[in-house]
């Protein structure tokens, strides 16, 4: 590998207010050759802000592959690239997962400069468990598929963490008071950092009435978090899952007996397999 290799930064943005842009990643894109970007127009205006002069590529979830293969031209050629997203820490529900391991199998250096996270920030100020969480990011846009998702995770005693947008926020929070009961704590992170920031903790059946009765809840972008499974509801739901996953091993492979039992149950699948007889 040359000495004159580039190397690959990915760069937190900010998820609303541009005075979140850390000085390191002002002079990251201040200085990088080529700036790969969700939206190249979006990020126009911030890369304007951080004075970068940088050119610009559009890197998304229809483009991935093939322009990883030519961002990884742009390292061998001695340029330095950093990777954005519309907003926040890219790869976290954002593209960039396949650019990284090319850079990475290609032998080049890939450095993260840390900043904004709508997740962590979410969490931060949820005044739920923290020490433990799952990231589940987007739920399934098909009403079956979340339904099935949230049920997979009713017995989980790890605070949850997902993502969603105004166009399905109604229908995802009454679905996760069917599957998690109306009393289980929540809490809904809207339009962090920006003008019309909302955070609402409260059980999940108040935080789906009011968004319900409320378009202007309705608005902009959400963090929902989840309040873990706790005490005897998460034990039932396992021993309901032990019970099934037995009746079905005598019929099925072990890992297969698992699935379908965490997916009738909702019980984890690792534990079933994991702790179930054998």
């Amino acid at each position: 590998m040359s000495a004159q290799a580039g190397r690959l930064w990915v760069v937190a943005t900010p998820i609303g207010n541009l005075e979140d842009l850390s000085p390191r990643a002002r002079e990251t894109l201040r200085s990088a050759d080529v700036v790969a970007a969700e939206d190249t127009r979006h990020s126009a205006p911030l890369l304007a802000q951080a004075g970068s002069r940088a050119r610009t590529l559009a890197l998304h979830e229809h483009n991935e592959r093939e322009q990883a293969a030519r961002i990884v031209e742009h390292l061998r050629a001695g340029e330095n690239v950093a990777l954005i997203s519309d907003a926040g820490t890219p790869l976290v529900s954002d593209p960039g997962f396949r650019l990284v391991r090319a850079a990475r199998e290609a032998g080049f250096t890939v450095s993260p400069v840390p900043g904004p996270c709508a997740a962590i920030a979410a969490l931060s100020v949820a005044g739920l468990p923290s020490d433990r969480f799952t990231f589940e990011g987007f739920l399934p846009a098909r009403a079956a598929a979340r339904r099935e998702r949230l049920q997979a995770l009713v017995a989980e005693p790890r605070t949850l963490i997902f993502y969603e947008s105004s166009h399905r926020i109604v229908e995802s929070l009454a679905d996760c008071v069917a599957v998690f009961g109306a009393q289980r704590e929540g809490v809904l992170a809207r339009e962090l950092t920006k003008l019309f920031e909302t955070v609402v903790a409260a059980p999940l059946g108040e935080i789906a009435a009011r968004v319900d009765a409320d378009a202007n809840q309705q608005r902009g972008e959400f963090v929902l978090i989840v309040a873990g499974a706790v005490g005897e509801a998460a034990d039932a739901t396992l021993a309901e899952g032990r019970r099934v996953f037995a009746l079905l091993r005598e019929e099925l492979p072990p890992a297969r007996a698992a699935k379908l039992a965490a997916a009738i149950t909702g019980a984890p699948r690792k534990q079933l397999y994991e702790g179930g007889p054998g």
